[in-house]
């Protein structure tokens, strides 16, 4: 009951809050049995910060020891009351916690709604805005909350619109009471059957009993209260695990694998692990605080533990229940805890294993996480070489001689090169096709040689760090000079080429200037009559853009250009007066360029230079222009 000493208070909804109860009243109400999923979690998170917080003062318990979420239904009143006697709120906590959402989630919430409502409704835990969902159901709302520890209490309601109110009021119990005032045509869930239903479809893992009371009638457990991964395996289905994972993900579909563990000895922990099959919408957001729940002897200590796996592992949901660090354990001395190291290089171990495991047996799955996974597993090619081995061997690659999507593992690789090919070659762009067109694999697919198309952005920093793979060393087509010399040619052959276009080359540098380190020939080279590669033991002409659109400071160390000594166009070069040989050669220059994919310093230049070449070789004829 309120006190007589103070009226309530009313207080307006920031906009974004109306914004979101109107969606949530509106939008989502073809899954509007998800309130009582997102109700409850909320009420076991309380009693999981209660028993944190009473590891160092136990007398927030109290008496009352044994923490439940009872669920309690009043028919005649048409109210849903979901209690639990958790850690509880103060004044300060309602108006914080449940009159704002001042953090990012509610705007990134809205970005990610779409058309699709079940979609949808699985985004509210993953924003922490569940609380908002009561109003799918309810058309008010009454929070009476008492925190730990304290003896005021406050009564917070709504009924959704743009304001609620917040007076103090007189509760005996720590905990919070949440009155759902259920709109008329919402009364089934006021039913025993329904509530049990859904109990038990989204909440019958949660450690700790919910419990029902119909109409003052007898109370009774509607879930098995008891941690999911405490329980023995044999206890436990697949759609056990699956139920689990959506509680941990908020992803409605399957995962691609799970292990769920007992270790004893010198380190004695559980953990269940999951690989998702679906990435979360800010898998690239790295101020995202990601890792595994940690729990120390089944009480829970911390949402993400980011100390218990690398961070090329974030992917991986699951958690950890540790008999081996203190209770009272926290983000500082998690860091440096020689445990924690021993954990996390079991727990790194485990998902290799588990990854190992899916390629060899669930090929099409491992496929399918690589497209949604693989950027961010070749992390760990540049963090951890502990691993590096052991993630190589898991890295697939799109390759010249793949087709309609294949991609090809190192180890396949190695096993198909041809006699005579000693290395394995790779070449760099911003997609499979742009990396496949580029002219520096002319000469490696003319002798049938495998190229691996590395597009990701990551792929530059791995290549600085996977050196070799096999005892194979991995060579860039496109950086320094290519062991690809023509079959055909002798030595003597090509010490007569390369003094017969000395002159030439030496004639490109001075009118390329400061464009070009310097001009050489290409054995590398079929079809195009240029190509710029890097210096030898230079940045790779990829890398330097990336480090450019980045805004960092790339050294400044000009391309080499190659030439095509067969090419008509270089053998015309050979025979041009000074002004054409300058236009010419500026042609080739960025031709090589867009061919790479890289922008042109001068467009308008560039195009002029070429219709003059093009009008050098055209002749009318009958009323129109034939290019020779």
């Amino acid at each position: 009951m309120t006190t007589d000493s103070a009226a309530p208070q009313q207080f307006e909804f920031q906009t974004e809050t109306r914004q979101l109860l109107k969606l949530m009243i509106h939008s989502l109400y073809s899954n509007k049995e998800i309130f009582l999923r997102e109700l409850i979690s909320n009420a076991s998170d309380a009693a999981d910060k209660l028993r944190f917080l009473a590891i160092q003062d136990p007398a927030l318990f109290g008496e009352d020891t044994v923490l439940a979420v009872d669920l309690i239904v009043d028919s005649a009143a048409g109210t849903l009351t979901v209690r639990d006697n958790g850690v509880g709120m103060s004044r300060e906590d309602l108006v914080d916690n449940l009159g704002t959402i001042a953090r990012s989630g509610t705007k990134a919430f809205m970005e990610q709604l779409s058309a699709d409502g079940k979609k949808d409704a699985q985004l509210i835990g993953q924003f922490g805005v569940g609380f908002y969902s009561a109003f799918i159901v309810a058309d008010k709302v009454t929070v009476t909350s008492r925190r730990a520890g304290e003896t005021a209490a406050h009564v917070w309601e709504s009924t959704g619109e743009g304001s609620y109110s917040l007076e103090p009021v007189i509760k005996n119990e720590r905990g919070t009471d949440i009155t759902l005032h259920l709109r008329d045509d919402e009364k089934e869930f006021l039913e025993a059957g329904r509530i049990g239903h859904l109990v038990r479809k989204y909440s019958d893992h949660i450690g700790l009993p919910v419990r029902l009371k119909v109409d003052d009638g007898e109370v009774e457990t509607l879930n098995k209260a008891a941690a999911l991964w405490t329980r023995p395996k044999s206890e436990l289905s697949d759609e056990d695990y699956h139920s689990f994972y959506t509680a941990l993900s908020f992803d409605p579909g399957k995962p691609l694998s799970w292990a769920h563990q007992r270790v004893e000895g010198n380190l004695s922990y559980i953990s269940l692990l999951y690989i998702p099959g679906a990435a979360p919408f800010d898998l690239w957001d790295r101020d995202k605080t990601r890792g595994l729940q940690l729990y120390v002897k089944r009480v829970f200590i911390m949402d993400h533990g980011a100390e218990l796996l690398p961070a090329y592992l974030r992917f991986v949901r699951g958690l950890v229940d540790s008999d081996d660090l203190p209770l009272n354990v926290s983000r500082e001395l998690l860091q440096g805890n020689r445990n924690v190291e021993k954990l996390k290089s079991a727990l790194t171990k485990r998902v290799l294993d588990m990854l190992d495991d899916l390629a060899k047996n669930k090929p099409d799955d491992y496929a399918k996480f690589w497209d949604i996974f693989g950027a961010v597993l070749k992390e760990g090619l540049v963090e951890d070489a502990v691993n590096r081995e052991r993630i190589a061997k898991l890295c697939r690659f799109d390759s010249t001689t793949g087709t309609d999507g294949a991609k090809v593992s190192l180890a396949d690789y190695v096993a198909r090169m041809p006699e005579g090919q000693t290395k394995i070659y790779y070449v760099t762009g911003d997609s499979p096709a742009a990396a496949r067109a580029v002219p520096h694999v002319e000469g490696f697919r003319k002798k049938g040689w495998e190229v691996l198309l590395l597009s990701d952005r990551i792929d530059e920093w791995v290549v600085m760090h996977l050196n070799e793979f096999d005892g194979k060393q991995l060579e860039s087509c496109a950086v320094g000079g290519a062991d690809l010399a023509a079959d055909a040619s002798t030595p003597e052959e090509k010490e007569k080429t390369e003094t017969e276009f000395a002159p030439l080359l030496e004639r490109l540098g001075k009118s390329l200037g400061a464009k070009i380190e310097s001009a050489r020939l290409s054995s590398r080279l079929v079809e195009s009559p240029a190509c710029l590669v890097a210096p030898d033991f230079g940045y790779s002409r990829r890398l330097e853009k990336i480090l450019k659109q980045a805004g960092q400071a790339a050294p400044a160390m000009p391309p080499v250009l190659e030439i095509n000594a067969e090419h008509p166009l270089v053998e015309r070069l050979k025979a041009a007066g000074d002004g054409e040989f300058d236009d010419l050669a500026a042609i080739l220059y960025d031709q090589s360029v867009l061919a790479e994919g890289g922008q042109l310093e001068d467009p308008a230049a560039f195009v002029r230079r070429l219709n003059t070449l093009i009008l050098s070789n055209a002749k009318p004829e009958a009323g129109r222009i034939v290019i020779d």
